[in-house]
């Protein structure tokens, strides 16, 4: 591949999408494409099919899924699982049968099953059971990881997936019914930071989990984009863990948040840990480089400086 390859991110505006972009433009690649949904429905196949033979993108990065934390998952269950593989699989169909060079999948660590050992290896893959609040996303990400398994194993092409950790950063989704648990514990202690009036918070505070700055990922996906890599799966993680009390307390910290936490334990805490092992990418050459703490501070200066127009994701 060179900086002139045509490179297609589907999902280009998310979060993920719009990161990887400014990644590739920074590194000097000049030839990037994205379609809105408005104008490229990635569920339906003829469309998706007939965009990808007349681009003709030599590398398809898939950025794009229906995504949303606990209560998303919990209340849509059918959308989040049909939605997700339809997007995946039109592309994945589309980008094997028209021959683009190569293809990079993005999932979420919640593939792994609930209580796999850990940290998470890609070997635990469909060893155990699912997490039941997000099996719906998890079993579709599971199909594209085997998806492009499958090919890269029948027909020999370059189709890799890369399975970040709990993603955050700038374009985040700060709508309080669809949000992952560090965009809605910003927005939740900036709104209550006027009077200090209590935030409550959902679980018991005691769930492990692991967080990776989008910019990250980017540069993760960008390494994938200038090397062939030797296998079909690999963890982007940044192989350190906090409970959700502590990330609670930081993002209080720097919000300047100063009133009371209210833990409500009617509610799901989730998986109870889920930290990833992403020392095969980093042996390859891969590192992350933001701490938690200035990723929040990084995180939450972008939520205040679009505070007119910050993304919501509605269900």
């Amino acid at each position: 591949m060179t900086k002139t390859s045509k490179i297609y991110i589907a999902g280009h505006r998310g979060m993920v999408g719009s990161a990887i972009w400014r990644a590739l433009t920074a590194q000097g690649y000049t030839h990037l494409i994205g379609r809105t949904s408005a104008k490229l429905d990635l569920r339906n196949q003829q469309a998706v099919n007939a965009f990808v033979a007349e681009e003709k993108p030599d590398i398809i990065i898939d950025a794009a899924a229906k995504v949303g934390g606990i209560l998303a998952n919990n209340n849509f269950p059918y959308p989040f699982l049909m939605e997700n593989l339809q997007i995946q699989n039109n592309l994945i169909d589309a980008a094997h049968h028209l021959d683009v060079k190569k293809f990079i999948f993005l999932g979420s660590s919640c593939i792994y099953p609930k209580f796999a050992p850990q940290p998470l290896k890609e070997d635990y893959l469909l060893t155990d059971s699912l997490e039941p609040t997000n099996e719906w996303y998890a079993i579709a990400k599971i199909a594209g990881v085997k998806a492009c398994e499958a090919i890269r194993k029948q027909f020999g092409k370059d189709f890799v997936s890369l399975m970040p950790t709990n993603l955050y950063g700038p374009h985040d989704n700060f709508d309080l019914e669809s949000s992952h648990v560090m965009p809605a514990m910003i927005r939740k202690f900036h709104e209550a930071k006027a009077n200090h009036k209590a935030v409550g918070l959902w679980g018991s505070g005691t769930p492990m989990r692991e967080f990776l700055h989008v910019d990250d990922l980017a540069q993760a996906v960008l390494f994938a984009v200038g090397h062939v890599l030797p296998e079909h799966l690999y963890n982007v993680g940044t192989g350190s863990d906090v409970t959700i009390k502590t990330l609670a307390e930081t993002i209080q910290q720097i919000v300047g948040h100063t009133g009371e936490i209210v833990w409500d334990r009617t509610k799901p805490d989730g998986t109870p840990r889920k930290l990833m092992d992403s020392s095969k990418l980093r042996a390859l050459g891969w590192e992350p480089q933001y701490s938690l703490e200035a990723g929040i501070k990084d995180a939450y200066a972008w939520f205040c400086s679009h505070q007119s127009a910050y993304k919501t994701v509605k269900l």
